[in-house]
């Protein structure tokens, strides 16, 4: 996909396409570091003009029928399904990550419209006589109202679609607030949205930069009723509390820290597949990301061989190279942020095993790298890494394993591998995190309730549960007849 062929490059509001008032912003292509285009950027007032519309646009859209947001909904699954590789390729040029890896989120993208066109016409209610007898207790639940989605740059078309979505089947209407290291997959939907017939103002995405003026602008105006973020923990402590003004209802999906625990009796065929996908799926920049390889010490030799061996198989290119296996990161920001930190524990005594291929490439490229010997403070386990990197700890018992993986802030996902389904459960209940890969390494799912606990977020986005965000619960009595 040449830079030719990106359309879309103005904010969307009001089903206009809208020229910044503020100087544009470069796009760059990750695998070369070239600017690939300029997008606007939106003003703060230009923003509240995004409210305005969704404000205007509110009411009409909550009172059309389930089936009708449905079918919208329905329609555009439809298009993304079949505008699939145009879509990818656009990830691709935006984000840098392999064009398998794109192909793989449109599809997990879609699935949510068509998931939410079905939870549309199921929100729930409740009709039953008081415990007194005197009246009934009739329960709804309504939509919230106008919504902030706010979104991240590692998956921008699936994280802009799980909100999205079940917002729109709750009759809510959005302003979404993409990540300006990859807007042009947002204002790409923007269009799908329009032509599967959702009205003009029901969907606004604008393009602020600096964010955070913007949200936090976003936040004190009192008709911004729900927030849906996808983030860092630090930058959703920072929207919680601004939040916290108008008591806006907010869903949050914060950072991760993975652990990714091997027993002794696992299967090392199995476990070594599953490490593979949950460490290298998107290169690693994924919440959901195995961050810390916990393996009993009694396998452990085997696991990091295997692990080197399939590391270094991995082929380093442009992500419009179909041999390719890894991308570039993002940006320089966030490789230089990755090369200190395996740099800081290297120098604190661990051992690197990189891929023996120097990128001869101009843009932001890591090589896949496993990590023995790190030192249990290092600060490479105690962040996100967000990148093809393998750190390994040894444990000797499975409780030992167990107050390591839970030795976090973070309660995303965790992952273990046992071939004792007894010891898999039992220990799947004694892990911190929202969900838990048994002998999978694979989690995210639209039917599944996608959240987690501590500092990893609040509310669940995804199966039944993800409608509900975007609802309030009503109870009107009546008198009994």
């Amino acid at each position: 996909m040449g830079t030719n062929q990106i359309k879309f490059t103005d904010a969307y509001v009001a089903g206009r396409w809208t020229p910044g008032e503020e100087p544009p912003r470069v796009v760059l292509d990750p695998a070369s570091g070239e600017p690939s285009t300029e997008v606007s950027v939106s003003s703060i007032a230009q923003c509240l003009t995004a409210v305005d519309a969704a404000e205007a646009a509110f009411g009409p859209w909550a009172e059309t029928a389930p089936r009708a947001r449905s079918e919208i909904l329905r329609r555009a699954y439809e298009l993304m399904v079949e505008e699939a590789e145009t879509l990818a390729r656009l990830i691709v040029l935006e984000n840098g990550k392999v064009l398998a890896d794109a192909k793989s989120e449109i599809s997990y993208a879609a699935e949510f419209f068509r998931w939410f066109a079905e939870e549309a016409v199921r929100v729930p209610g409740d009709l039953r006589r008081s415990p007194a007898g005197h009246n009934w207790i009739m329960v709804s639940h309504e939509p919230v109202g106008v919504s902030l989605l706010v979104t991240p740059w590692n998956f921008p078309a699936a994280m802009a679609t799980r909100k999205i979505a079940p917002a729109l089947a709750a009759g809510c209407t959005v302003v979404l607030k993409p990540a300006m290291e990859t807007p042009l997959t947002a204002l790409a939907l923007a269009d799908l949205l329009e032509r599967a017939g959702v009205p003009a103002g029901v969907v606004n995405v604008v393009t602020p930069a600096p964010a955070g003026p913007a949200v936090a602008a976003l936040l004190r105006d009192r008709r911004i009723r729900a927030l849906s973020f996808t983030g860092s923990t630090e930058v959703g402590r920072v929207l919680l509390a601004e939040a916290a003004g108008n008591v806006v209802k907010c869903s949050m999906e914060l950072g991760g820290n993975a652990p990714f625990v091997v027993c002794e009796d696992a299967d090392l065929d199995a476990a070594v597949d599953g490490l593979m996908l949950a460490k290298m799926r998107n290169g690693g920049a994924a919440c959901t990301a195995a961050n810390r390889i916990l393996v009993h010490r009694g396998v452990a030799n085997e696991i990091t061989e295997r692990l080197v061996d399939r590391m270094r198989q991995l082929k380093l290119g442009s992500g419009l190279d179909e041999n390719t296996d890894v991308g570039p990161m993002v940006s320089r920001a966030e490789l230089d942020r990755l090369s200190a930190l395996v740099e800081s524990a290297v120098d604190a005594g661990a051992k690197a095993y990189r891929t023996d291929v120097d990128p001869p490439f101009a843009g932001f490229y890591y090589p896949p790298t496993v990590l023995t010997g790190v030192a249990p403070d290092a600060a490479i386990l105690a962040e996100e890494i967000f990148g093809p990197v393998a750190p390994i700890i040894e444990f000797e018992t499975v409780g030992e394993a167990i107050e390591l993986a839970n030795n976090t802030q973070a309660g995303l996902v965790a992952y273990l591998y046992t071939t004792d389904l007894k010891t898999g459960l039992a220990v799947s209940r004694r892990l911190q995190a929202g969900m838990v890969g048994l002998n999978r390494g694979l989690v995210s799912d639209p039917a599944a309730p996608f959240g987690g606990v501590k500092s990893s977020g609040l509310g669940r986005e995804g199966s039944s549960e993800g409608i509900g965000e975007f609802l309030e619960t009503k109870y009107v009595a009546t008198p009994y007849i």
